[in-house]
């Protein structure tokens, strides 16, 4: 499970590698003209801005189904990833409030509210997971001569689809429970003060990976239970020093919290993966910063070290009631980032809201040593932590007609015991993931010869050869001369 949860969450840095400039565009549109949070007459570059961010922060859903899909699928075809369009499409179809409401005969109206929410991360996950198991699993069946049409990589899709029609009939019946049943839980911890606060916090972090956290966001900041923090903070109709107690807690995590973690992070990568991991956890750490965007920061290690992501709910529960308890609030309209501080510490309802600096400061120094921490006493494999275990020897040449990685495909493959022994070339940051027939026909001195950091056998099927920020260049190579 531990492994099949670091394949999910090296699958999902092609995806969340592209979300810290979008979260950046649209923090610099709300800085232009905040008004376009309120209404009002829009600036044209603000709302240009706005929208182009939001094209793939507001997609974030799809680019999960489509990345992980085309990550988790065993040769990284495009068919994997159009199959996971395709599974995403129609369960967010079938289970939409229009198609819903035609099947149960019933006005758009009177749908449950859950099914509004369907379009989210869990449902993207899923159908990414589904695509990649369909695809591992019938990308080579042949099928009789009367449809052969549709054999090997054309029957994905289809099988996807079919498999998403018996989920999706499936979540008919289980997601509006699910969905009720996180409602009433907000609504019952909702009367307990600064601790119904922090745990609001908490399972707002635990559920961003599947989406559920719309459903407890629903009770807290909109209307369904009467708080309405938002639309009361903005609106100023509340009570100062209460209403944005929701809100403010999140403030010093995003601000402060999570880029000091990501610098724990990118201390802890090997001195070779410094450099790719500082690009991303500075975007990333940045984005958190400054529009409250947080997603490409926890979706780079809630995977690969979910013991850290637990923490960091924890931590997120802890600031949110701890600001509740000290009355100090600020608001938000897009997310708890720079922006949005700057825009709501001027409102009426902002009670002592620079205090929630303060806070941040000591959060940041809690989640970079706590981080550091975790991550050397559990050798948590958080971006940029590839060991590596042994020595390399001599450069391969480069044969007539390939670049520099072509001739390192070819002698690793050699090494590997052919083209015919391999039945998995993966690869995430670092490394080469290889997944053979025999291990007893694998040279590790034929590999090492090319001058690779290292080579790690996990177990009889699967060995690892580390290559450095380059190994994209030669899995590529390797897959075109496995053909």
């Amino acid at each position: 499970m531990k492994t099949y949860l670091q394949r999910m969450g090296r699958s999902l840095m092609l995806p969340v590698a592209v979300l810290p400039a979008a979260a950046i565009l649209m923090g610099i549109g709300y800085w232009i003209d905040p008004q376009i949070m309120q209404g009002g007459d829009p600036n044209f570059i603000a709302v240009f801005l706005v929208k182009a961010g939001g094209a793939i922060i507001d997609h974030l859903p799809i680019l999960f189904a489509v990345g992980l899909s085309l990550g988790m699928s065993k040769d990284k075809d495009g068919a994997a990833a159009l199959s996971g369009l395709v599974a995403f499409l129609v369960v967010t179809t079938l289970l939409s409030s229009a198609v819903v409401g035609q099947m149960q005969g019933i006005p758009v109206e009177e749908v449950n509210a859950a099914f509004s929410k369907i379009d989210n991360a869990f449902i993207g996950i899923i159908s990414g997971l589904v695509a990649a198991t369909m695809y591992n699993r019938f990308s080579k069946v042949q099928l009789p001569m009367a449809l052969s049409f549709f054999s090997g990589k054309r029957l994905v899709p289809i099988m996807s689809a079919l498999a998403m029609l018996v989920i999706s009939l499936i979540l008919l019946f289980v997601w509006p429970v699910v969905y009720a049943g996180l409602v009433s839980f907000g609504t019952g911890i909702s009367s307990l003060g600064a601790v119904g606060a922090g745990l609001y916090g908490f399972f707002n972090r635990l559920l961003i990976p599947t989406g559920l956290h719309h459903a407890l966001n629903s009770v807290f900041w909109f209307d369904v239970a009467g708080i309405n923090d938002i639309g009361n903070f903005w609106a100023s109709t509340g009570e100062k020093g209460v209403t944005g107690m929701y809100q403010a807690g999140f403030f010093p995590i995003m601000m402060f919290g999570l880029p000091a973690g990501a610098y724990a992070i990118y201390r802890n990568a090997l001195p070779e993966n410094k450099t790719a991991t500082a690009s991303l956890m500075l975007a990333a750490g940045f984005a958190a910063f400054f529009t409250g965007v947080t997603e490409p920061l926890e979706f780079s290690f809630m995977f690969v070290a979910p013991m850290l992501y637990f923490t960091h709910a924890v931590l997120m529960g802890i600031s949110v009631a701890f600001a509740a308890f000290m009355h100090w609030t600020a608001g938000f309209a897009f997310s708890a980032g720079f922006v949005d501080f700057i825009l709501s510490s001027r409102l009426p309802l902002a009670n002592k809201p620079f205090m929630l600096l303060l806070q941040g400061l000591v959060f940041a120094l809690i989640y970079f040593f706590l981080f550091d921490f975790m991550i050397k006493k559990f050798n948590l494999m958080t971006p940029g932590r590839e060991k590596v275990t042994v020595e390399a020897t001599d450069v391969v040449g480069v044969p007539e007609g390939g670049n520099k990685f072509t001739g390192m495909a070819t002698q690793i493959i050699e090494g590997l015991g052919g083209s015919d022994n391999i039945t998995s070339i993966d690869n995430c940051t670092t490394r080469l993931r290889l997944v053979v027939e025999d291990m007893s026909k694998v040279d590790e001195a034929k590999i090492k010869a090319t001058n690779v950091p290292g080579v790690k056998k996990i177990d009889d099927k699967n060995i690892q050869v580390i290559v450095g920020t380059e190994v994209q260049f030669v899995a590529d190579e390797m897959s075109k001369l496995k053909k």
